[in-house]
């Protein structure tokens, strides 16, 4: 027999035991459909962090009192215990890095902002320094941006997102209105672009205003976060990084052989914090749907044996026409990896639509990955052929005269 004709002959049989087929593939399909769900999320959020990680660029650096991630309870309680990093050493840096050509300082919190009879909660409040707005990419597309001026002279000026405008000023020219932010009065100078939503909260219901105002209106004991630019130099951000952490270790005289008393990170210090917890996220799951993969493959295996059970005469008059042991076999694992992949191909598609309907009602990004389909397809195909040698070599294994012998 053909290989062509063995998988003729092989289709015809699942086609003949259609519910059977369907209820085998189903563990497959599951397994599958888990695996490309999760790889599909995990990679739209991976793009997603990157992209927005790398609008603050690749040759910026933060300073802050706090790491980005505290793992343990003893690391709180050791790093809580720091002192705060002040606007003073914002001008002090900004004096003495001779390897920072722009440097920014920020805050924020979330507030109330109201105007006339509507309002927003949980908006995000930014204090900012001028610089703020071009390390972070902002780009302001009606009025101004903040100016050195603004946190100079510590003025009521604000710049909002588009949020701000569709609910509070909706038909109205922004510019030159006021709002009331925690109880202030602000006036609008500018508007940044529409940044859309992402994990369902919007990016554009935030409020920013000069540094020194914040610090006024919400409190001064608080650390602020120093943000740095060295240039794309190649070695500048790694030289920029060595400056300041100089200068804030003789700043706020910490001793030789201590660890500093301040954290610096760089865009690839997120990245790589993001890919770790991702790929402990995405190992939990992969793990989980495999063993669907393994129930699916078992229960291949099973309606296989079945099925040689099945068909013992049909096997007893091939061999007697002919047919050898291997035709026999592969007509068999065609059958079993047939199945298989049929389960990986709406696996496939299931996982894809999984990963689209949590898009689309909870604003998660997706990017469906081409070799996560393949490798999907591979997985399937891999276990319908690794729990069908089994069964197909039992049927090539029987003997043609007691074959024949068997009962319809």
């Amino acid at each position: 027999m053909g290989f062509a004709e063995a998988i003729r002959v092989a289709l015809q049989s699942l086609w003949a035991n259609k519910l059977r087929t369907v209820l085998t593939v189903i563990g497959v399909v599951i397994g599958v459909a888990s695996v490309i769900a999760v790889i599909t999320l995990a990679n739209g959020a991976k793009m997603f962090v990157v992209r927005k990680i790398a609008n603050h660029g690749s040759d910026t650096l933060t300073l802050s009192r706090l790491p980005a991630v505290i793992f343990t309870g003893e690391e709180y309680l050791r790093v809580n215990k720091r002192k705060d990093i002040t606007y003073d050493d914002y001008f002090y840096l900004q004096q003495a890095c001779t390897r920072c050509l722009m440097l920014g300082a920020e805050l924020s919190s979330t507030g109330k902002v109201v105007s006339g009879k509507q309002s927003t909660t949980d908006t995000v409040i930014n204090g900012w320094t001028a610089n703020m707005a071009e390390i972070s990419d902002l780009d302001v597309v009606q009025g101004r941006a903040l100016t050195p001026m603004d946190d100079e002279m510590g003025t009521h000026d604000a710049v909002v997102g588009y949020d701000i405008v569709d609910n509070l000023l909706p038909n109205v020219d922004p510019i030159g209105q006021d709002i009331r932010v925690d109880g202030e009065i602000y006036t609008i100078v500018g508007v940044g672009e529409r940044k859309g939503e992402i994990f369902g909260q919007s990016e554009d219901n935030y409020v920013d205003m000069p540094l020194t105002t914040y610090l006024h209106t919400h409190g001064e004991h608080q650390s602020v976060n120093i943000s740095a630019k060295a240039g794309m130099v190649p070695g500048a951000l790694d030289n920029a990084i060595d400056e300041v952490r100089v200068l804030m270790r003789s700043r706020r005289h910490d001793e030789p052989g201590a660890e500093d008393s301040f954290s610096i990170s760089t865009n690839d210090t997120f990245i790589s914090l993001f890919n770790q917890i991702t790929g402990i996220f995405a190992t939990v799951i992969v793990g989980i749907a495999s063993i669907s993969l393994v129930v699916g493959g078992v229960v291949i295996m099973n309606i296989m044996l079945v099925s040689v059970t099945e068909r013992t005469r049909e096997i007893g008059i091939r061999k007697a026409l002919g047919a050898r042991r291997q035709d026999v076999m592969v007509q068999f694992l065609i059958e079993a990896a047939a199945m298989a992949l049929l389960g990986g191909m709406f696996g496939v598609l299931g996982g894809i639509g999984i990963a689209e309907f949590v898009t689309h009602v909870v604003g998660f990004p997706s990017s469906v990955a081409l070799w996560s389909v393949l490798l999907g397809l591979f997985v399937a195909t891999s276990v319908g052929i690794f729990f069908g040698v089994y069964p197909a070599r039992r049927a090539a294994m029987l003997d043609p005269i007691v074959a024949l012998r068997a009962e319809l």
